[in-house]
């Protein structure tokens, strides 16, 4: 007989310290039949447990929390499915900003950024020019296996440090 796992609590109910739970377990957790989370699977995308191999869902920690928060905003808040639907969208968008937001010791410098931009420009159009010998000649004729190597090179020569 193994030892029993450690609890934590997140709100009334009490999820094992595990790393995957089947559903009649989350559905014991939340206080719902199945059928329920099966339901709210099909109607909100944050819900999206694992299948096994032989089909059955597994759910992370992560995923019933969500059932539970979900559990909490349908039954305990009043929510209409719409609603927390809106709830979730919401919370999405206020944490947008901070992925983004870029801290001030990590801004690149304008005469960086623009160096870079003109080193940029200059390999455009130093690719852009038909390579010497090639003036004249179908892109085909161009593309020769025992040539290409060599005008590669070539072209490589003719760059310049980028910084």
């Amino acid at each position: 007989m193994s030892p029993p796992s450690p609890i934590r609590r997140t709100g009334k109910s009490e999820i094992p310290d595990k790393l995957y739970f089947r559903i009649g377990e989350v559905a014991r957790l939340c206080e719902v039949p199945p059928y329920v989370l099966r339901f709210w699977e099909s109607e909100f995308p944050q819900l999206k447990p694992n299948k096994g191999g032989t089909g059955q869902r597994l759910y992370r920690r992560k995923d019933a929390e969500m059932a539970m928060r979900i559990k909490r905003l349908l039954y305990d808040e009043g929510y209409t499915i719409p609603g927390a639907r809106q709830v979730f969208k919401s919370e999405v968008k206020q944490k947008e900003p901070e992925l983004f937001r870029m801290e001030t010791s990590q801004a690149v410098p304008k005469t960086d950024l623009s160096r870079l931009r003109k080193s940029l420009q200059e390999i455009a159009d130093l690719l852009s020019r038909p390579s010497p010998g090639t003036v004249g000649q179908s892109p085909r004729a161009r593309v020769m296996p025992s040539t290409r190597q060599t005008k590669v090179m070539d072209r490589k020569a003719e760059l310049p440090p980028l910084f």
